[in-house]
């Protein structure tokens, strides 16, 4: 994992096309923006799972 220090307003750049820019923060939660192209798909972590988890494994046997 690389850890990176940013201050509110300031961006990384990932694979030249997603940006993550520190919007603001309060506390111990910060708030992020992410930009990111439309086939980039981007859910925190927990909807990630779920999503996962709902799909169904598909099986050569669904085809026929």
């Amino acid at each position: 994992m690389l850890v990176i220090t940013r201050k509110v307003g300031e961006t990384i750049v990932i694979d030249g096309n997603i940006r993550v820019t520190v919007v603001s923060h309060k506390g111990s939660k910060i708030c992020l923006g992410i930009e990111a192209p439309d086939y980039v798909s981007v859910d925190r972590e927990e909807i990630h799972d779920r999503k996962v988890e709902e799909q169904v494994p598909y099986s050569p046997a669904d085809g026929l």
